[in-house]
């Protein structure tokens, strides 16, 4: 079979039936959320991911509570149905294309949820986030961002909290290829060593979202970045885009961000912003470098998972713990507050921040 539901829909972008994306096995299409409460706690984000060349679709739910991140993973087979956006207990649902968005955990031993996400603005797009490694893609795929509100409620273990009032949050879509599934095996001649630097800061401040992310090499040049503002109900044209650059503290013996300062040039948002962290989310329960739950890898027709990942007992230098998202409470240099992410990611040697090796940790 090879018509889907997807068909019925005008959204082809080949000659060939939806269940098909063009020819790289590293094909993707994913969603992403978190939310926090007004004053960083309650953190919860979730992933659902779609892998047309490997069939497989999986999801993850994860809320930290008392130092504790609960998890529930979850990996099927596609059927090369790519419009099902379910996985076991874990679902998500289109209300309004841009806009709004319902996410669904079914009880699943002792975790379940009912959230729903409503855009505070038009999403930004992304620059086309395009790297290789020698003459291999190894990222080509495109992102949208949006910052929102969350209403709904989680329940852990026979507690159930509604969602604090003002909480708040960011989603993102994305689809492209960047490494999934099993690792290929046969590595690229004359290709240097793995480096990889990432920093991503979706801020939510009363009148309106602050976006910059960054992707730099080795030495600090960036190959991607970009920062954008987006004010309360704006439209796809009242968005507007500019430049920021990141002074980032480590924590000693980690690579984990201790903090940092973003400058900009970027009308409307302020000119300096201060970060200074509430927690710490390792975004392992997401799939992220995750030993066991890699995005895409084969678990068969249905597999479902609990997870609890304490987050006062990890070695913070072991591959799979190095990826973070951190809550942060944000200072502006007019005064003004705000409360958002800071999601880093160092693989390898970088030396504008003392990082040598390919694991060490910061002095």
């Amino acid at each position: 079979m090879v018509l889907s539901r997807g068909d019925d829909y005008p959204i082809h972008q080949t000659p060939e039936p939806v269940a098909y994306a063009g020819t790289d096995r590293n094909f993707y299409d994913r969603y992403f959320f978190n939310g926090y409460a007004p004053d960083g706690s309650g953190f919860f984000a979730v992933a659902l991911g779609v892998y047309p060349h490997l069939d497989v679709i999986d999801a993850h739910f994860n809320v930290v509570h008392e130092g504790i991140q609960h998890c529930v993973h979850a990996s099927a087979e596609l059927s090369m149905e790519r419009m099902v956006m379910a996985v076991g207990p874990i679902s998500i649902e289109i209300i309004e294309p841009l806009n709004m968005l319902r996410i669904r955990l079914e009880p699943f031993e002792g975790i379940s949820a009912d959230i729903t996400f409503t855009g505070r603005a038009f999403p930004i797009e992304e620059p086309r986030f395009t790297h290789r490694i020698g003459p291999r893609a190894f990222m080509d795929y495109t992102r949208l961002t949006q910052n929102g509100r969350y209403t709904g409620w989680i329940e852990v273990d026979g507690t159930k909290r509604d969602l604090a009032a003002g909480t708040l949050g960011t989603r993102d879509r994305s689809w492209g290829v960047r490494p999934i599934g099993a690792r290929d095996a046969q590595p690229i001649p004359g290709s240097p060593g793995p480096a990889f630097f990432w920093q991503w800061t979706p801020i939510n401040f009363p009148n309106g979202s602050l976006f910059f992310h960054v992707n730099n090499d080795q030495h600090g040049n960036a190959w991607n970045t970009r920062a954008a503002w987006a004010g309360e109900g704006a439209s796809v044209t009242e968005i507007e885009e500019g430049h920021g650059g990141m002074r980032t503290r480590l924590r000693s013996g980690t690579r984990w961000p201790s903090g940092g300062t973003l400058s900009l040039a970027l009308r409307g948002a302020p000119e300096q912003v201060t970060f200074e962290p509430l927690g710490r989310f390792q975004m392992r329960g997401l799939g992220y470098t995750h030993p066991e739950w890699g995005h895409g890898l084969y678990h068969g027709r249905l597999m479902v998972e609990r997870e609890d990942i304490d987050l006062s007992d990890i070695d913070p230098l072991a591959p799979e713990n190095l990826h973070v998202q951190l809550p942060v409470h944000v200072v502006a240099s007019d005064g003004t507050e705000g409360i958002g992410v800071f999601e880093q990611l160092i693989i390898g040697p970088f030396s504008p921040l003392g990082l040598d090796q390919f694991l060490d940790g910061a002095a």
